[in-house]
């Protein structure tokens, strides 16, 4: 799997959280709020692609997919708590089950189609 292609599906993961998050609160569709909800991700998500060097093997479950879903979603809630926006034990929880079904599902699915 190509490394742009990886990286573009774990973004569409966060943009994707961020914006059922926003919508189940009914926190209004702007791009200035959708921004400010989702930069403590994404700068978590390119942590974990720094961290785990995801480029080497985009899609592999657990050497790339659980340092990048540990990462996007620590580095994300310790950016929230310093920015002071909330982190409540809920959303937290929210948070680590939706990104962690995100970012393995479609690893989990990219490495059944390159085994047949």
């Amino acid at each position: 799997m190509r490394t742009v292609t990886a990286a573009a599906l774990d973004l569409c993961c966060v943009v994707a959280f961020v914006l059922i998050g926003r919508a189940s609160h009914s926190e209004g569709e702007t791009l200035a709020g959708a921004a400010t909800t989702a930069w403590p991700f994404l700068a978590g998500l390119l942590i974990g692609w720094l961290v785990t060097r995801g480029w080497r093997r985009p899609a592999a479950l657990v050497a790339t997919g659980a340092g990048v879903w540990v990462a996007t979603v620590a580095a994300g809630m310790a950016l929230r708590a310093v920015s002071g926006q909330g982190i409540a034990v809920t959303f937290v929880l929210v948070t680590l089950v939706f990104l962690g079904l995100a970012m393995f599902g479609w690893r989990a699915v990219a490495g059944r189609r390159m085994a047949t």
